[in-house]
């Protein structure tokens, strides 16, 4: 019925009005349907069709408990929208979704999945979909502990609201097809949530999803995936720039609100490290965009040797007038042979000054030859000896480490702001006891030889190639001896 058709006396605006109450209504209580995630949200439902953990590590309020709770609905209900990348349930699921304490649970994860409390239903659950009352948790108030979600094959699904406060016990005996801690669980709850799965998804193995913002720092859940990573685990970082529901001026004003120590983690999802942290320098005070480089300016590269850890290079420009580093590209690879290596240094550059490690004077195991020499006859610029300084510190790592951060404190180290591998080591490179944590850190020790050596740098005399300033990988014969 249109509302001209209306019969007279009927107060059109009234009617207008309740249809669209009725129509908003419709929308608070299918909310599912009208999820639509950004770039980083989708990014870390796509990697749940290959890998069994995942974190989504986030700043405050970007909606990675958004992101969370929607992936859980649609494994409860089974309602996966067309454009849906990730793990799919046919069948009825068993989940988890826990928080710190019950009050946190209730206040994060139950209201993202069920509502606000007393608005049943108007959560990312639909509420059509939900099958009966949820049972209440004893002692909290209006606190869920079991709901039960009818999925589109027919079944019921259940989900069980849990907390980290509840001791590891109570996450174990039984098997669960997903688990979605919100917010960072401690280890031993996390492995023993994880245990639940491996069992789920009626033999096939279930799945983790974990959403928080890494208030904790460098903790042993963090390590997990940053650091001892492996084909099951991934993990996508969002932060307040991938956010579209804030404007620039928003932006500005959030960030600024926040303690300096605070804002990486709170604004772009970087462990807060506090003082663990070895460079706490903001990242747009170092950070550039690709530019042409004057031709004046020289060229150099450092790397570290690894095997089991990567192999690193760094690329750099040295504005010698202004003693400014800019680094320009790089380069990580685990577990490849000299040879691959060495060819992948010389596309970008066969005449570079290649500066590298004490230990590039051990011998190869395998032809007992010394691992400097190696790369040299592989054609790489290796210089006549290893990097370190013409005074008294040697080749020492603090004395490297210390140059950097000063360098950075004075805006006269750059790093090319593309360079998602040499930033993540960065955001990460941490002491604990005092001491440098020798784990993924294999550009920031790349980075350290390249700056113990900057005396050995040579002028660009190429035309046309890739170091006139854009990056790429056209081979390049830029530094004649």
């Amino acid at each position: 019925m249109t509302l001209d058709l209306l019969p007279a006396g009927v107060d059109a605006e009234a009617v207008l009005r309740r249809l669209e109450a009725a129509r908003d209504q419709r929308k608070r209580e299918n909310q599912l349907k009208h999820y639509r995630p950004y770039a980083k949200q989708l990014e870390f439902h796509a990697k749940g069709a290959s890998h069994r953990e995942r974190l989504f590590m986030a700043g405050n309020q970007l909606g990675k408990t958004l992101a969370g709770g929607s992936e859980a609905a649609m494994h409860l209900t089974g309602e996966y929208p067309e454009w849906w990348p990730g793990r799919r349930f046919d069948h009825p699921a068993t989940g988890w979704a826990g928080g710190v304490t019950a009050e946190a649970t209730r206040d994060g994860c139950q209201r993202i999945l069920l509502g606000r409390i007393g608005h049943l239903g108007t959560g990312t659950i639909p509420k059509r979909a939900i099958h009966g009352s949820p049972l209440s948790r004893q002692g909290v108030a209006d606190a869920a502990a079991i709901v039960r979600v009818q999925h589109i094959s027919g079944g019921i699904s259940t989900l069980i609201f849990k907390s980290y406060d509840q001791g590891r016990e109570k996450w174990q005996s039984d098997t669960i097809d997903f688990l979605w801690p919100d917010e960072e669980p401690p280890e031993d709850i996390y492995t023993e949530g994880l245990t639940r799965t491996n069992a789920g998804d009626e033999g096939r193995g279930g799945i983790v999803f974990v959403t928080f913002t890494p208030l904790l720092g460098m903790s042993n859940v963090v390590k997990r995936f940053l650091l001892e990573k492996n084909d099951d685990r991934a993990v996508t970082t969002m932060t307040i720039d991938d956010a579209e529901h804030y404007t620039p001026e928003q932006r500005k004003s959030i960030i600024s609100s926040y303690p300096e120590h605070e804002r990486e983690a709170r604004t772009k999802g970087i462990p807060m490290l506090g003082s663990g942290r070895i460079f706490p320098i903001a990242e747009d005070r170092i950070s550039f965009k690709l530019f042409p480089f004057p031709k004046h300016w020289k060229r150099i590269a450092g790397m570290d040797i690894g095997w089991d850890h990567p192999t690193a290079g760094v690329w750099g420009r040295y504005d010698a007038d202004k003693d400014v580093v800019y680094i320009e590209d790089a380069y990580r690879v685990r577990q490849a042979t000299i040879i691959v290596h060495a060819a992948s240094f010389k596309a970008k550059g066969a005449k570079i000054p290649m500066a590298w490690p004490h230990d590039g004077l051990q011998h190869d195991k395998s032809s007992g030859r010394q691992i400097a020499q190696l790369y040299r006859e592989q054609g790489v610029a290796m210089l006549p000896e290893h990097a370190k300084y013409m005074d008294d510190r040697g080749f020492g790592v603090e004395a490297g480490v210390a140059d950097m951060l000063n360098r950075m404190e004075t805006g006269r180290l750059k790093v090319a702001e593309h360079l998602a591998d040499w930033w993540e080591e960065f955001r990460l490179y941490h002491r604990e006891d005092g001491k440098i944590v020798k784990e993924g850190d294999d550009l920031m020790s790349a980075t350290r030889i390249l700056i113990m050596s900057l005396r050995f740098a040579r002028a660009d005399e190429t035309k046309g190639d890739r170091y006139s300033g854009y990056g790429g990988s056209k081979p390049s014969s830029a530094w004649a001896a």
